[in-house]
């Protein structure tokens, strides 16, 4: 080959491989969801695992699993590299109990066969459970032990504050309950006589509506304020007729008694019977004479008035032979009232 020749020169292609670095230890291929049950037997294999390598080494990948060194000692359960890349994970006792306790952690060191070595640890989570005589898993954990079958968590909550709701409502009617004072069956005497003395309603049905009042009795001086000199009573409200028509005294009562008015005098049995002068003499004084009230008593009516009190003739001027006139129904009483009487 000569230099500058173009004859005597050839081209050559060079591949260069770049190679990987072993820098990324494994890990475990998946999330396991591991559980062994109540009634297993030793050795029995209850998980098969497997890991993951991002490196590529021209070789291939080459995984080795054992159990943790911190926990080999007092761990329930083993760990059996099958030289496949997989592990097994095997019981190391004949049963277990969910009570006793529901979870386990079994912890996996993965180590790869490369240059430089790397390792990393994987934690498998184990489950006790309860079984068929199959081995398929029926319930696991404690809780679900203690839970309804159809019940969730959110349903149980509900149930446990309707109840609670029920019980403080239970409690406060039964606490408002007892709060109540009870009314006594009997009334004692002075409840009775206290209940009379302001007794506030005596009088209904008449025109006179005031209440009576003890305390004029107690204090006669005092209660002698009430009226002023032409009769009138000031503890009441006079009527549109009192206004306009002064009432008219037809009998005054006697001097001595006006004088003795104003004495100094606790005697109730004197002022009773001056109040009982005084209200005689005085026609406007309620209480006022029924007759008045009652003085039209069947006005209207076909037979006229019922009431005896406006009749001005007595019963022997009466005339009954008007019943005879009002049917067979009053043919009974005009018989009685038709006849005459016997002259002794």
């Amino acid at each position: 080959m000569r230099l500058h020749n173009p004859r005597q020169s050839s081209s050559v292609n060079v591949f260069i491989k770049v190679l990987d670095i072993n820098d990324n230890p494994p890990v475990l291929a998946t999330t396991y969801e591991t559980y062994v049950c109540e009634r297993s037997k030793a050795a029995q294999r209850i998980q098969t695992i497997s890991a993951v390598d991002p490196d590529e080494p021209s070789s291939g990948h080459r995984f080795f699993f054992s159990l943790a060194p911190e926990g080999a000692h007092r761990s329930n359960f083993t760990v059996r590299d099958n030289g496949d890349n997989t592990a097994a994970i095997l019981t190391r006792r004949n049963s277990y109990s969910r009570l006793q306790q529901s979870v386990y952690t079994v912890v996996v060191v993965i180590t790869d066969a490369d240059y430089p070595m790397q390792s990393s640890t994987g934690t498998l989570t184990v489950r006790v459970c309860s079984c068929d005589r199959h081995g398929n898993m029926e319930l696991c954990n404690a809780e679900a032990l203690s839970s309804s079958p159809g019940l969730s968590t959110g349903a149980l909550i509900a149930i446990l504050l309707c109840a609670v709701i029920l019980l403080m409502i239970v409690f406060l009617f039964a606490a408002l309950k007892r709060s109540r004072k009870q009314e006594p069956l009997i009334i004692s005497k002075e409840d009775v006589r206290d209940n009379v003395v302001s007794y506030n309603d005596e009088g209904g049905g008449e025109e006179d509506t005031q209440a009576f009042d003890m305390g004029a009795l107690r204090h006669p001086d005092s209660a002698s304020v009430l009226e002023d000199p032409t009769g009138q009573r000031r503890d009441i409200m006079p009527n549109s007729d009192a206004l306009l028509y002064p009432p008219l005294r037809r009998h005054a009562p006697p001097p001595a008694l006006l004088q003795h008015r104003h004495d100094d005098t606790g005697d109730v049995r004197d002022f009773i019977t001056r109040r009982v002068l005084e209200h005689d003499c005085n026609p406007t004084a309620p209480p006022y004479d029924s007759l008045a009230t009652y003085a039209y008593e069947g006005a209207g009516s076909v037979a006229e008035s019922l009431s005896s009190l406006g009749s001005a003739s007595s019963e022997a001027d009466q005339d009954y032979r008007y019943l005879s006139e009002w049917g067979p129904r009053f043919s009974k009483l005009a018989d009685l009232y038709g006849a005459e009487d016997d002259v002794c």
